[in-house]
């Protein structure tokens, strides 16, 4: 997997900050050119940045067992244990805030605060046509339900060399959906959504599984919100404390 640490000048007492990004982008799209990593590492912090499988400078997945959910948390604290991370805070966004979730769950011990952007309160890759998916990847025949010939327009949208592995991306995903319980962090995490985001509509369910966790809505819809001040704002607040 690929990755990137971004050091601060003048570093503060506190851990290095892990981001996860959504389906379909990269830790340069989601997070660099937005400006989260510079406001992070200008409030003192360390800022750990991967390319999830199938993403970004990553490879390709073989099989969807490479991408369910536990098995790229393991990926993901592969690279924290390379890079001599023991204690980290998180925060994810879309996909990347489920897979922060299978994180911490995977290392309870080790998430010391999270930031939780865009997550869907279901498992959206359920609803996928899987089989279909694939066909649209491979021979370009659009698929007949809307949700799964939207997906297969995102995945389409990085390209023929991509689009096979994060099709995959998706299987994996479904196969391992998201089912909320407790939160396995030693800190309730802070949600953040976008006010005209439908993506995170039901939240409230997941915010009320966790005693003492924040809810916090940002201007823009499930696409913009990264770009916003007032997201990467909430992000600096929220591990700071």
């Amino acid at each position: 997997m690929s990755s990137r640490v971004f050091s601060p000048d003048h570093p503060v007492d506190l851990p290095p900050v892990l981001l996860l990004h959504g389906i379909a982008s990269n830790g340069n799209g989601d997070w660099v050119e937005p400006g989260t990593v510079s406001a992070l590492t200008d409030a003192g912090r360390t800022v750990v940045v991967v390319d999830l499988r199938g993403h970004g400078d990553s490879p390709a997945p073989v099989s969807a067992a490479e991408t369910g959910a536990p098995a790229q948390a393991e990926d993901v604290l592969a690279v924290l244990d390379g890079a001599g991370v023991e204690t980290f805070d998180i925060v994810g966004y879309s996909m990347g805030a489920r897979l922060a979730w299978a994180v911490a769950e995977a290392a309870p011990g080790r998430v010391r605060r999270a930031v939780l952007g865009g997550l869907s309160p279901v498992e959206p890759f359920t609803m996928v046509d899987v089989a279909a998916l694939h066909k649209a990847v491979a021979e370009g025949v659009q698929p007949e339900d809307p949700f799964t010939g939207m997906i297969a327009g995102l995945v389409g949208s990085r390209g023929p060399e991509r689009a096979p592995g994060l099709a995959l991306v998706v299987e994996g995903l479904a196969g391992t959906p998201f089912e909320p319980k407790a939160w396995p962090g030693t800190t309730p995490p802070v949600f953040v959504v976008g006010q005209d985001d439908m993506m995170t509509q039901g939240i409230e369910r997941i915010v009320d599984l966790v005693g003492g966790a924040e809810l916090v809505t940002v201007p823009g819809d499930h696409f913009g919100v990264l770009t916003g001040a007032e997201f990467r704002g909430t992000v600096v607040r929220a591990l700071g404390q």
